[in-house]
């Protein structure tokens, strides 16, 4: 596979730990057949030390295509091996994540956003990666951290990356991380979002492809976007949380391609044919009704019952008879 035989990811669904999972990529492909999807981060360590589970951790269906792993990490050797096991499943694209500002990430971890401060180890690991790889490398990143956030030092980084490796695609997450313990979720608040930083980049790096993240949360967004002359956007937690109401207009509104005409009961009807194959087929009931049902809470947004569904869901997984089959 290869990302060159899919249309082009003008819109994608970001990376996003505990929600990007296997179920919810099944689910956001049974509904969009265009929408580039991408994994949870996995740290290349994890993959490493994993070989005899990799399944668990990397195997995918083949309709969920187009689909970009994303690794983390900071040490070249496990990078270079993780990409390397990786590579028989058959990603369209290697990411490499320098954005994720977690403390368990970014701090104990020391990669995530904080690669961002060493543009030329980014620029090895990139180049890594793609000596291991068939596929498409890029890169996720934000705008700066902590004091380090003015323009030019993100053009610096973008700049040694593309120079030292051959990426020529970023991802920009709009808005700087602050390392100062505060949490992953008020850092995608609190950081303002500075579009201009990342239009300016489309104007200084015109050889480079650059996709939008932060603050865009409907398919109207997407499309006013992609006229400012964005390359692509990708979305987070508006296309978990309200997973139909922004994914069924994807594939029409954006790519102008016919929708799949399912209605909600029919993807719902298609996903527990899905469900019901998986279901604690990885030891120790996992995953669970819970795992599974988890990506269709906001399935209902908006809808009249909305909140009586997810109040009698949630009190069904709390019964402790039930049990996989």
């Amino acid at each position: 596979m290869g990302a060159e035989q899919y249309r082009p990811p003008l819109f994608s669904v970001a990376p996003m730990m505990d929600w990007t999972d296997n179920h919810y990529r099944t689910v956001a492909r049974i509904i969009s057949k265009h929408a580039w999807l991408y994994t949870e981060m996995l740290a290349a360590e994890t993959i490493v030390h994993q070989q005899g589970d990799l399944d668990r951790f990397l195997a995918f269906s083949p309709e969920q295509h187009p689909i970009v792993l994303q690794i983390g990490g900071n040490n070249l050797d496990s990078i270079a091996k993780a990409t390397q096991l990786a590579n028989s499943y058959g990603y369209d694209e290697i990411n490499l994540n320098c954005g994720c500002p977690s403390p368990k990430v970014a701090g104990h971890g020391c990669f995530g956003v904080r690669l961002m401060l060493d543009p030329k180890f980014v620029g090895e690991a990139m180049s890594v990666i793609a000596a291991n790889t068939d596929v498409p490398v890029s890169v996720k990143c934000r705008i700066g951290l902590d004091d380090h956030d003015s323009y030019n030092e993100l053009c610096d980084f973008i700049y040694k990356v593309s120079s030292l490796s051959p990426t020529k695609h970023f991802i920009i997450h709009s808005r700087k991380a602050l390392l100062n313990g505060i949490s992953p979720a008020d850092n995608r608040r609190i950081p303002p979002l500075k579009y201009e930083y990342y239009y300016a980049l489309l104007r200084d790096f015109p050889d480079l492809r650059f996709t939008i993240n932060g603050g865009i949360n409907c398919v109207d967004e997407v499309n006013a976007a992609l006229r400012e002359g964005a390359h692509g956007v990708m979305v987070g937690r508006a296309a978990y949380n309200y997973l139909w109401n922004t994914l069924a207009h994807v594939d029409s509104a954006i790519y102008g391609a016919p929708s799949s005409g399912l209605t909600r009961r029919q993807v719902l009807e298609q996903y527990q044919i899905y469900g019901d194959a998986v279901l604690g087929t990885f030891g120790n009931s996992r995953p669970n009704i819970r795992d599974l049902i988890k990506p269709l809470f906001g399935f209902f947004h908006s809808e009249p019952g909305n909140n009586l569904w997810k109040r009698r869901a949630d009190a069904a997984f709390q019964m402790k008879n039930i049990t996989v089959r």
